[in-house]
């Protein structure tokens, strides 16, 4: 594979037209919105900074790069350890079963594109898309650093669109956003990749208590 093709299929992973599930998920904040918690872009560029700084940071980008790395070295027992962990973090139900949904149909598209993937390994993808995504970083010999961005972007770009919808904003105000964003995962992605052990998990309670409010919320758009 070319670099140039690394990537383009880089900016694939990143398209929000990606089938994995990214816009019908919410993660908490359909009910923040309605709580009256995130009431502008303001509100939600703080909202979203807690969520980065608080949890993307100590949970999926830690847990990312020792999946990638357990594939570098086709440790299946070191993959399924982590995967279980990620899951032991999402802290409700909406966030697991996010969680797995993501995971099978990024597995779904996985397949298609490798179906010589083992058995065994396509049923552990459909716990967490992270973990698919990581050993297809390491199947096309793709960078764990890049992967991380492409990650982090897909991650802003589905959670400033949910914004546009459920706040609202404008476009502008969005793409703003984006970039604002952006900047500060670019500024922290080192340092969520290097996390240690002792540090992973999550402290974000007022997202979890949106998370699970949100699973009995009577009307909403989102499924988490």
């Amino acid at each position: 594979m070319t670099r140039d093709t690394q990537k383009l299929r880089l900016f694939q992973l990143a398209s929000s037209s990606l089938p994995v599930g990214g816009y019908s998920w919410s993660q908490g904040l359909e009910w923040a919105v309605e709580a009256g918690w995130v009431q502008d872009s303001a509100a939600f560029a703080r909202w979203q900074t807690q969520q980065m700084e608080q949890s993307f940071f100590h949970v999926d980008l830690p847990l990312f790069a020792r999946l990638y790395h357990a594939w570098e070295r086709e440790d299946m027992e070191a993959a399924k350890r982590w995967t279980a962990w990620l899951l032991a973090c999402r802290e409700t139900r909406e966030l697991r079963e996010e969680e797995r949904n993501r995971g099978q149909a990024f597995t779904r598209l996985l397949y298609d594109w490798h179906p010589e993937c083992p058995g065994e390994w396509r049923a552990l993808f459909n716990q967490s898309q992270l973990c698919g995504m990581a050993w297809l970083g390491v199947r096309w010999q793709m960078e764990l650093r890049e992967l991380a961005l492409t990650l982090g972007y897909s991650w802003i770009e589905s959670a400033v669109m949910a914004g546009v919808k459920l706040v609202p904003f404008g476009q502008q105000a969005a793409q703003k956003l984006i970039m604002t964003l952006c900047e500060q995962y670019a500024a922290g992605v080192e340092r969520g990749l290097n996390c240690p052990d002792e540090e992973i998990g999550s402290s974000t309670p007022l997202a979890a208590i949106a998370s699970a409010r949100h699973e009995t919320q009577y009307s909403r758009i989102f499924r988490s």
